[in-house]
């Protein structure tokens, strides 16, 4: 048992930072909420804060800084109580110690003869006491600071310098502010040991060192002597305000990744416009938006018809009397950029893409294993030529679509701009007066690229999109590479995602069995894989898919287990959200548990009932002459005029409505249970009602496994 010390301890804001060379930008902010939160943990750990510290994060390209508040000074004293062993075990007749006695105060570090005797109700006992004295912040500090500095999210860390010291950027200082005060560190950090309020202010417009006068000075100082605004949020806040100032009626292409890259460049964000030759605007304007964003970071801007202007906003890090001399010079350096893109696009444009789908057997899919890109090609032609049959699609269309697919992906742009790979081959395939339903399926075959993201438009395009995602997972399945806990390099959880997507939003009438197995029919001998995992993963897309629309897990497993792998998709849905219906109203819960009770008494029987039997595949009926009670009576009729018109109904693929009937079995199968003793001693009377369960069974899961909504 502990006491906290009641002695006072004063309370201040902890500040740290860390200045640095330039920190990566795309993860600057990662890095920087990391920081502030580890060392928030290892502060509450170290008993020098608690649930009421808060702590903020400040980053900019040249720091990582963290401030948390009410920060002890030192740990507060404590009162330790160690209750040891009775009076009676700890010491023997002669009144000596016992063994158990002697090793409790080796324990606690002390002699036997230093120990308590306490009583309570229980009797009296050995007891240790102590006051155990805090540690000081600075003392605890070092472990507390390198604690949080490990649990940094940084991927690869670099050496400067003659040290070892290892950071993702080299290190010029570190300030450690408690309030007011610098603390000095007993042992260094990254080379350093505080004992200094000194930062640098910004690079170009700072005049000299900064001194923070407290921890809560901080943010003001570096903004008034050190022209940096060090609050990551504000300094976006304030990219973003100025930056839609300067639109005029246009729109801003942005995302809220560029404006993170943008913030995490600048210490003292200054937004200007620029302009570029507008006969760029020939160039498709993926090509020309790219540029701008992924080399220059620079804000594309578009018209109310969302058509690109030529027009830009960069986000500078100086503030100069004449802005125009940045402005030209970033105009030359986009210029340069974007006459790149125009060579890469003339020069795309005077090779066919027909004429590049043989060079793909030069590329090597998969490390050889699964041939090359052009196997990969003709593998992709031949399986949505079979999906487009059923499915009744232009096979020659989807045939063409398939063969051009991959072309692109040996064009100059698309080896510039990877993420172009599908939309430069649609204009490239307009170019060469291919038909838009083939030109749009190479571009739209990638689709959805990402969780939300649209789902290929027309025919030729899904299909096209279906063959090229199955490939891709019955190939990876057949190498040995499916996704495991939380790794998947190869996308297959969201081309699986896809998958189910397009075949239920499309509506498309095939089951995921009869794809997979064409899918893997199309591998080579080496990469051939068993059906059933690559199923088993497609319908836990499934799952996830019905799951995050709010259907009961009872529901979809009623559904999925027995129909996923060979229903369509679109119909399954239906079934599901009558299902998730169905197993929340008192009919459903009924006929759920009656069914699992069912199930029981049939498999202990030895007479178990397939799922998707139905009643007239049955070898025997019940004969009516041998039901003795009136329940038993009620519910054959029951089963045979409600479950005979879900029978029709499903007959008719109504499925939905099939499964919505037999709620109306829910009164008589409860009637049924309550008066009926199906193991009756005579032999003729309960192999009679055995068979009469064995009807119910076939007659209430025609559209879902009941038994599976049970709780």
């Amino acid at each position: 048992m502990t006491k906290t010390s009641t002695r006072l301890i004063v309370r201040e804001s902890l500040l740290v930072e860390l200045w640095t060379e330039e920190l990566p930008p795309k993860s600057l902010q990662r890095l920087s909420t990391a920081f502030a939160d580890g060392l928030c943990d290892y502060l509450r750990d170290a008993d020098l804060a608690d649930s009421g510290s808060i702590f903020e994060e400040f980053a900019t390209p040249r720091r990582l800084g963290a401030r948390v508040s009410n920060v002890r000074g030192r740990q507060p004293h404590k009162a330790i109580d160690r209750k040891g062993p009775s009076v009676r075990q700890g010491l023997d007749e002669s009144g000596k110690p016992t063994q158990a006695l002697v090793g409790f105060a080796r324990s606690c570090g002390v002699e036997a003869n230093h120990l308590e005797r306490r009583k309570d109700d229980k009797g009296e006992y050995f007891v240790y006491s102590a006051i155990r004295k805090g540690e000081s912040l600075s003392a605890l500090l070092p472990s507390i600071i390198s604690g949080a500095l490990k649990r940094l999210p940084v991927a690869k860390v670099m050496r400067w310098g003659s040290t070892d010291v290892q950071f993702v950027r080299p290190v010029h200082g570190l300030v450690i502010l408690h309030g007011s005060k610098p603390i000095k560190l007993p042992s260094r950090i990254l080379g350093f040991d505080g004992g200094t309020r000194l930062t640098a202010g910004h690079r170009f417009l700072s005049k000299g060192v900064v001194a923070i006068p407290s921890a809560e000075g901080y943010e003001n100082a570096l903004e008034q002597k050190g022209r940096v605004i060090v609050n990551f949020g504000l300094r976006k806040e304030s990219i973003r305000h100025e930056a839609q100032q300067r639109t005029h009626g246009s729109s801003i292409l942005w995302s809220d990744a560029l404006l993170d890259e943008v913030t995490a460049l600048v210490e003292l964000p200054k937004v200007y416009k620029g302009s570029f030759d507008p006969q760029f605007l020939e160039v498709p304007q993926e090509c020309l938006i790219l540029s701008m964003q992924r080399h220059q970071r620079y804000l594309p801007l578009s018209d109310r018809e969302g058509r690109l202007m030529p027009k830009f906003l960069m986000v500078s890090n100086i503030q100069p009397s004449d802005p125009m001399a940045i402005v030209r010079g970033n105009e030359r350096v986009l210029s340069a950029r974007l006459s790149d893109a125009k060579f890469f696009y003339d020069q795309d444009r005077k090779q066919s893409l027909e004429s590049r789908v043989p060079q793909l057997a030069k590329m090597a899919y998969y490390r050889e294993k699964l041939g090359t890109q052009l196997d990969r090609v003709r593998r992709i032609q031949s399986l949505a030529k079979r999906i487009a049959k059923p499915l009744k699609v232009d096979e020659s269309l989807v045939s063409r679509a398939a063969e051009l697919s991959k072309a692109d992906l040996l064009t100059d742009m698309v080896g510039e701009f990877p993420e172009l790979q599908g939309v430069m081959g649609r204009y490239y395939a307009l170019n060469d007066k291919e038909r838009p339903e083939i030109a749009n399926a190479i571009e739209q075959h990638y689709w959805p690229r990402f969780a939300g993201d649209r789902l290929p438009e027309d025919s030729v395009a899904y299909v096209l999109a279906l063959a090229d995602k199955l490939e891709t997972i019955a190939g990876m399945f057949g190498v040995g590479q499916q996704p495991t806990g939380d790794k998947d390099p190869y996308a297959l959880r969201r081309h699986g995602l896809g998958v189910i997507r397009i075949l239920i939003e499309k509506k498309l009438e095939i089951g995921i069995q009869p794809l997979v197995d064409l899918a893997i029919g199309e591998m080579p001998q080496n990469a051939k894989t068993d059906w059933l995992p690559v199923v088993e993963f497609l319908l836990d897309r499934a799952r996830s898919y019905f799951s995050e629309r709010g259907f009961s897990v009872r529901a979809i497993e009623s559904v999925l287990r027995p129909f996923g792998s060979l229903s369509s998709l679109h119909t399954l849905l239906e079934i599901v959200a009558e299902a998730s219906r169905f197993v929340d109203s008192e009919e459903g819960r009924i006929l759920a548990e009656a069914n699992k009770r069912i199930t029981n008494i049939l498999k202990k029987s030895g007479y178990e009932v397939p799922f998707g039997l139905l009643p007239d595949q049955l070898m025997e009926k019940p004969n009516p002459n041998l039901f003795k009670d009136p329940a038993e009576i009620e519910f054959w009729k029951a089963l045979t005029k409600v479950g005979g018109e879900s029978l029709v109904l499903r007959g008719q693929k109504r499925f939905a409505e099939s499964l919505r009937v037999l709620s109306q079995l829910g009164r008589p199968t409860k009637s049924f249970f309550e008066s009926v003793l199906v193991n009756a001693e005579e032999p003729d009377i309960r192999a009679n009602r055995i068979t009469l369960l064995q009807h119910a069974r076939a007659y209430m899961n025609q559209a879902a496994d009941l038994s599976l909504m049970a709780a």
